[in-house]
C-alpha cells in the first residue's frame, strides 16, 4: 500500500485525506441517522399520556422534551405555542422540523463534493504523469516501449485511486440522502398526527 501511495505521487495525499473523510462521515452518519434515536416511539406515547391526564407541561419538562430527541424538539415547539391556535402550532413545528432536517443533512454536501472531485484529482495525476513520461522519452530519445508502458502504468495509479474514493463516496451519498428523506417522511407523519390529535379535543396547555 505504501509503495502504491509513493508511486502515485503527491496527488495521492489529497486522495488519502478524502478517503479518511469518507470513512469518518460514513461512521458518523450511520450513528446519527438512527430512526430510534431521532423519533423514539416512547416520546410520543409519554407526551400523549401527559396530555390525556390533563397535566400541564412545565418549562423544565419542555426543556427535557427538546433534549430527548429531534422528534421531541419538534413536539416541544408545538406545545409551547398550543395556546396560540392550530396555525401557529403548525408553523412552529414546521420551523423546528426544518432545523432538524438541516442537522440530519450535515456532512452530506461534503460527501457529494468528495465524490465529484476525487476522480478529477485522479485524472489530473494521470495527465501530469503522462506529461512526465513523454518528456523523459523526448529528453532521452528512447524508443523503448517497456519504458513507455511502465510510465503509463505509474500514471494510471492516481486515476484508479480517485475512482476508488469516488465510487463508495457516491454510493454513501445516495444512501444517506435517501435515509434522510425517509426520516423526513416519518417526522412529517408524526407532526400531522400530533397536530390533528392536539386540536381534536381540549388538552392541557403550557403553564
Amino acid at each position: 500500500m505504501y509503495d502504491i501511495l509513493v508511486a502515485g505521487g503527491w496527488l495521492m495525499l489529497p486522495l488519502l485525506i478524502c478517503s479518511i473523510f469518507v470513512i469518518g462521515i460514513a461512521l458518523e452518519r450511520l450513528w446519527a441517522l438512527n430512526t430510534k434515536k431521532i423519533s423514539p416511539s416512547k416520546v410520543t406515547a409519554e407526551t400523549w399520556q401527559q396530555l390525556s391526564s390533563g397535566k400541564k407541561f412545565s418549562n423544565d419538562e419542555l426543556r427535557r422534551l427538546r433534549r430527548n430527541s429531534p422528534l421531541g424538539s419538534i413536539l416541544a415547539a408545538g406545545l409551547v405555542n398550543v395556546s396560540h391556535g392550530r396555525d401557529t402550532v403548525r408553523e412552529s413545528m414546521e420551523a423546528a422540523a426544518n432545523q432538524v432536517i438541516h442537522e440530519l443533512e450535515r456532512f452530506l454536501t461534503a460527501l457529494s463534493v468528495i465524490a465529484t472531485i476525487s476522480p478529477l484529482i485522479g485524472l489530473l495525476g494521470t495527465v501530469m504523469g503522462m506529461i512526465d513520461v513523454f518528456s523523459a522519452i523526448v529528453v532521452q530519445g528512447s524508443n523503448d516501449i517497456s519504458m513507455l508502458a511502465a510510465g503509463i502504468n505509474k500514471a494510471l495509479i492516481t486515476t484508479a485511486a480517485g475512482l476508488s474514493v469516488a465510487i463508495p463516496a457516491t454510493m454513501l451519498d445516495r444512501y444517506f440522502t435517501r435515509r434522510v428523506e425517509s426520516i423526513s417522511v416519518v417526522l412529517e407523519k408524526e407532526c400531522v398526527r400530533f397536530i390533528d390529535a392536539l386540536f381534536a379535543k381540549p388538552v392541557a396547555k403550557r403553564s
